[in-house]
């Protein structure tokens, strides 16, 4: 029986991952700081929880099969340093999910946005067809208990593939290690400004990333990225290339439809942005042997990914979605495909900023016109996180000035936040809430 520690195991990957490795019969064990839920509850009924929070060198032995570090590990972890020490090999999250797929045809969707939508889409059509895959998400789905599954018999193993960096001892981006067999990039915009410090050396990490499919693989792309285009166009690598765009659609009664062969095709989810990924997806599930008319039976019951355009409440009155839309590029799809989709109501729409880029100053002009198709804007953010950070103060002119747009409410206390949204008039209108937070802990369902 193989035995792995992770190091940091409470993450959202992590405790993922971990109990994937549990279910496959490995033995495993992990340490952290700090675990929240849903990651204590579920490792806690498996048996996986640690006893105590806090680092424990004399955890590491030498019979370890390996050691997974997990991205929220810093550079002096006790348990890593003694790892080191008695030269085990240390995975990173990316890294052993490569060793456990590298005898399978790998399969990774990239991209700044959309790719876990698309995968939740891929893993919705193949398990409405009993279809079984080996997979990691970064969402929550409907009908899968964990987000990443690990067995010896599948052939297959899909992946979300994440730009972010692999860990403290391995910075390059998670997307890089993957080597794909067949992949999707569907989009470009700048993220992670703290990573990558220009606009074009992150760009350069996905060109990176094409040179990494494996030599005669499949690359699915989005043909209405310039960004995307251009690297696809660049490339020498000997590639099958698949383009996709926008397919025809059409909206009645709050509803959209796609158009195909087969005539309209109802959907639970809307927007530009969610059809874009759609196709992708469609292109993806064509490489993996599922035909157009069985994916289409199957993606009329995808309800989306949790988080991604997630409805909060539907009343005769109003309606009120939350979504993960944080960096510019999301927001501005995000709030265009609920303007469109419900153009007949007043479209209130609420951002807070809270990630490293999007409190930067420098980064802020990227939000330019971001909220503009809203009737009323609103952007809530935390002081205290810039000084958790340690970044500059921000004002709300900063803000205003950033977005181009006077009007936007800007509001620096979350129950003041709160204290409008229930004063407001909600007849006619349609709330959009976007964070990768929580607007300081508001319950948006005491809100709507």
């Amino acid at each position: 029986m193989k035995k792995v520690h992770f190091i940091a195991i409470g993450g959202s990957a992590m405790h993922n991952l971990a109990i994937a490795l549990h279910e496959k019969g490995y033995q495993v064990s992990g340490s952290d700081d700090a675990i929240f839920e849903p990651s204590s509850t579920r490792l806690q009924q498996r048996g996986l929880l640690p006893e105590q929070m806090g680092w424990f060198p004399e955890k590491i032995t030498s019979d370890l099969d390996a050691v997974i570090l997990g991205m929220h590990a810093h550079a002096d972890n006790p348990e890593m340093l003694r790892a080191q020490e008695l030269g085990l090999k240390i995975y990173s999250y990316p890294e052993y999910l490569y060793e456990q797929s590298k005898d399978k045809t790998r399969v990774v969707i990239a991209g700044s946005h959309g790719k876990t939508s698309i995968t939740s889409m891929i893993l919705h059509v193949l398990h409405y067809h009993e279809k079984e895959v080996d997979y990691m998400v970064g969402a929550q789905l409907d009908g899968f208990d964990v987000m990443v599954k690990l067995t010896e018999e599948n052939d297959f193993m899909v992946m979300e593939g994440d730009e972010y960096l692999s860990s403290t001892l391995d910075r390059r981006p998670k997307i890089l290690l993957y080597q794909p067999n067949i992949a999707l990039i569907s989009g470009i915009a700048w993220d992670h400004i703290n990573v990558f410090p220009t606009f074009e050396n992150y760009v350069h990490q996905f060109e990176l990333f094409i040179d990494s499919i494996t030599p005669g693989g499949a690359l699915i792309y989005n043909q209405d990225d310039p960004e995307v285009v251009k690297l696809v166009e660049k490339t020498e690598k000997p590639l099958k290339k698949f383009p996709y765009s926008t397919p025809d659609f059409t909206i009645e009664d709050g509803i959209s439809y796609l158009q195909t062969e087969e005539g309209p095709i109802p959907l639970e989810v809307f927007g530009k942005h969610n059809l874009s990924n759609l196709e992708g997806a469609r292109l993806i599930c064509n490489q993996l042997g599922v035909m157009d008319e069985d994916f289409y039976e199957a993606i009329q019951s995808f309800k989306g990914a949790s988080k991604r355009l997630e409805l909060v409440n539907r009343t005769a009155e109003y309606v009120a979605y939350k979504d993960f839309a944080h960096a510019p590029s999301k927001v501005i799809s995000t709030t265009n495909a609920v303007k469109e989709q419900f153009d007949q109501k007043q479209l209130v729409a609420c951002l807070e900023l809270h990630t490293y880029s999007s409190l930067n100053p420098e980064f802020l002009g990227e939000y330019k016109g971001a909220l503009s198709k809203a009737d009323e804007k609103i952007v809530y953010y935390n002081p205290e996180a810039l000084a958790i950070k340690r970044m500059a103060p921000i004002s709300p002119e900063d803000i205003r000035n950033a977005f181009g747009d006077e009007t936007i409410q800007v509001f620096t206390s979350s129950s003041d936040l709160k204290n409008h949204l229930d004063s407001m008039d909600k007849s006619g209108k349609v709330f959009l809430m976007m964070s990768s937070a929580n607007f300081g802990g508001i319950d948006l369902k005491e809100v709507f």
